[in-house]
């Protein structure tokens, strides 16, 4: 990641799946095919549309200021699913710092910190492991 003067390098451990789909491309020039941001968007879009993601979801139109409602993989994107793997996470594992160190923020980041919010399944997790203990 080097958005900024610096640069960080990442080490994510893969699963089997994401190990795969390396294989298949071990032999190419590069690690994956590229592909545009915007190609890349289109593509995650089409996929929730395959897979039957298409729940109905409250936006807000950035002109009108209004609140319109529209299926949910008609907005879907690379940052939405960003989003949604930190907040996966925290569900199994609300440790900030682990979590940061895969998606590649610092735990006392703001952007970081928007994208989660605390469940209350995780509030009544912690209460019990408190229980637990006595």
């Amino acid at each position: 990641k080097a958005k900024q003067k610096h640069v960080n390098t990442l080490g994510v451990p893969l699963d089997e799946t994401s190990m795969e789909i390396i294989d298949r491309y071990k032999n190419g020039e590069k690690l994956l095919p590229f592909i545009s941001e915007q190609k890349y968007n289109k593509a995650i879009k089409e996929i929730f549309k395959l897979a039957g993601i298409t729940r109905k979801v409250v936006v807000l139109n950035s002109l009108t200021l209004e609140e319109e409602i529209v299926p949910i993989n008609t907005i879907a994107s690379s940052h939405m699913c960003r989003r949604n793997l930190v907040g996966n996470l925290y569900q199994r594992l609300p440790d900030p710092a682990i979590i940061g160190s895969i998606t590649g923020h610092s735990p006392t980041s703001r952007a970081f910190s928007r994208y989660r919010t605390i469940e209350n399944e995780i509030k009544k997790s912690a209460i019990d492991q408190l229980n637990l203990k006595r």
